[in-house]
């Protein structure tokens, strides 16, 4: 039998302050806010074990060290205007806690339906704190802990960092502790910056490079789409295909090695090689999502920074080498270029659209693993050759979205243990099932087979 309870962590005295949102604040509300039924699509859940099991009001109290020692965890959203978006840090306030009391054998089915309800909600931004928690206790024990972030709070790397962060306060550090340890630009504060002149220069700088690749890009990147029938169609599903492959784990890290890039260039330049071979277009472009997360402050603060950095790859049909060593130059460019004023860009990006003078930019790259995080972290990496790791690759169709705006492509990069998952959603209109694993088989044999080739020497 399970029981539920409510619980509260109550904040007394924290820090305050109240301002104009950061520029990652205002794009991803922006967005969240015009789903309406499909917010939730935007929340970031994960579901923890408890190891070893804790009291009640020892998680409870770890739980709100880190609503201390991030600003994020306790700011609301108020919008002003047509264009101003207020960013509303409370000092004080209390964050609902949803306890499940159940058997030991039920925990983790009780956490998973626990981790769906709160996951399953769109978050009020105007009156919620950006944070979900709810615990599955058994025996007197909390044993199974459920986190639901808003991204108006965090991105990927956020939820990476406050999981870290959590690790850390179990093991005995204090907010206190952690913030004297290490500089954290919070939001509020990055918001000065932004709003700053310096901040306002690379905002320009920013808007106007996109502005030269949109118009210098290709009009149309599909020259022959699969169904263009559909394109008006608003019943139509975007299917999602997942490609896991114990092969590319191995695989990426070799081909990064042997051309002197990172493997989140390889993953990048092996994805635009293959978009140019399937649409025909010698020419690319992606909407890179980016974390922005390159000076330490940015990286020890848990909050939504993501912005799009635009990816212009030429000729990137020729030759998969080629394309992976210029990945590495074009992505630098254009990750200098991905800070800015999303709502303003976007005024300038629809006066382009207007007059048929922008490139088609409705194919997307995310990058979501953690560099903390491997593959093989958890499991023991595989001492065999890759000609047969390939034979333990697992493509799936886990899923269907709606139809998703500016979308024709979306791939995303993610870790699995023992394996790198490519997770692929597309708009039928424009690529067909099939064309979809044809897409996903193709990056990884062209990683693969230059890894094969470096393997064997």
């Amino acid at each position: 039998m399970t029981t539920a309870e409510d619980r509260t962590i109550r904040l007394d005295s924290a820090r305050a302050g109240s301002g104009p949102a950061t520029w990652g604040q205002r794009a991803i509300w922006g967005v969240v806010s015009r789903l309406g039924d499909d917010a939730p699509r935007y929340n970031l859940p994960i579901a923890l074990p408890v190891s070893p099991p804790r009291p009640v009001p020892r998680v409870l109290a770890d739980l709100k060290e880190l609503l201390l020692l991030h600003d994020s965890l306790h700011t609301r959203f108020l919008p002003r205007g047509e264009d101003g978006l207020e960013q509303v840090v409370d000092g004080s306030g209390e964050l609902p806690v949803e306890l499940r009391t159940s058997a030991p054998e039920q925990v983790q089915e009780v956490g998973a339906a626990l981790l769906a309800e709160l996951g399953g909600r769109a978050f009020d931004h105007t009156r919620e704190w950006p944070l979900r928690v709810g615990l599955v206790e058994s025996e007197g024990l909390v044993h199974r802990l459920v986190l639901v972030g808003a991204h108006t709070g965090m991105d990927y790397w956020g939820l990476g960092r406050l999981l870290r962060d959590l690790e850390s306060v179990q093991a005995g550090e204090t907010a206190a502790s952690l913030r004297d340890s290490r500089s954290a630009l919070q939001p509020l504060e990055a918001a000065e910056v932004q709003a700053s002149p310096l901040g306002r220069r690379r905002d320009e700088a920013a808007r106007r490079y996109w502005t030269e690749q949109l118009t210098a890009g290709p009009r149309q990147i599909f020259l022959n789409p699969a169904a263009p029938e559909l394109a008006d169609d608003p019943t139509r599903r975007f299917p999602g295909a997942l490609l896991r492959s114990p092969a590319l784990a191995v695989a990426v890290g070799r081909v990064a090695q042997e051309l002197g890039v990172s493997d989140a260039a390889v993953l990048l330049g092996a994805v635009s090689h293959q978009l140019a071979l399937s649409s025909g277009s010698s020419d690319v472009l992606f909407q890179v999502v980016v974390g922005n997360r390159f000076q330490p402050a940015a990286a020890a603060v848990v909050s939504t920074v993501a912005q799009e950095a635009l990816f212009r790859l030429t000729d990137a049909d020729r030759d998969f080498e080629d394309a992976v060593r210029r990945t590495r130059s074009v992505a630098f460019s254009a990750f200098r270029h991905a800070a800015y004023d999303k709502w303003a860009l976007d005024r300038e990006v629809a006066g382009l659209v207007e007059k048929e003078a922008a490139a088609d930019h409705s194919y997307w790259w995310n990058d979501t693993r953690d560099p903390a995080v491997t593959p093989f972290d958890t499991v023991e990496r595989p001492d065999v050759p890759l000609a047969e790791l390939t034979g333990r690759t697992e493509l799936s169709w886990p899923t269907e979205f709606l139809p998703r705006r500016n979308v024709s492509i979306a791939v995303d990069a993610l870790t699995a243990p023992g394996a790198l998952d490519l997770a692929m959603t597309a708009d039928p209109a424009v690529i067909s099932r099939t064309g979809m694993e044809q897409f996903l088989r193709g990056v990884e044999r062209h990683i693969v087979a230059k890894a094969v080739e470096v393997e064997g020497r």
